[in-house]
């Protein structure tokens, strides 16, 4: 069973957020709203369907990375959830919380030993011709 896929997502707590996106804008083009922004890619194995890796600032005094008491938090993707929070937590990894399954994938949290928040997330990618009209704002 393969485990992670892909990096899903950088999230970092910042005393502004949205000057700091407003930095990010400026200097870095990436522009960025309320919930962060998509960068949206083609899969190798399968070029017709989309994926994405999300950016995204949080307020400094967030408590979405607790237990951890670091300012960042990865996501990372993965194929299968449910069975993979079986193997971890068989292995004796500490899992934070409940599985969660919205319209765009599930997700889970788990901690590693330096005590770092880890986002798991299956998602539920969509072909490219989907997605575009998605982002026209077509259904």
């Amino acid at each position: 069973m393969k485990r992670v896929t892909g990096l899903g997502g950088v999230f970092f707590k910042c005393d502004d957020p949205e000057k700091v996106q407003a930095w990010y804008s400026k200097h870095l083009d990436i522009n960025a709203g309320q919930f962060g922004t998509m960068f949206v890619w083609r899969q190798k194995d399968a070029p017709d369907m989309v994926g994405t890796t999300t950016w995204s600032t949080f307020q400094a005094d967030t408590d979405y990375f607790d237990p951890s008491q670091k300012d960042y938090m990865f996501n990372y993707r993965v194929d299968n959830l449910v069975e993979l929070l079986k193997v971890l937590e068989a292995e004796g990894v500490q899992i934070v919380g409940e599985m969660q399954e919205f319209e765009y994938g599930k997700f889970a949290w788990i901690m590693d030993p330096e005590g770092n928040k880890i986002e798991l997330w299956e998602p539920l990618d969509m072909p490219l011709v989907a997605f575009e009209k998605m982002q026209q704002g077509g259904e």
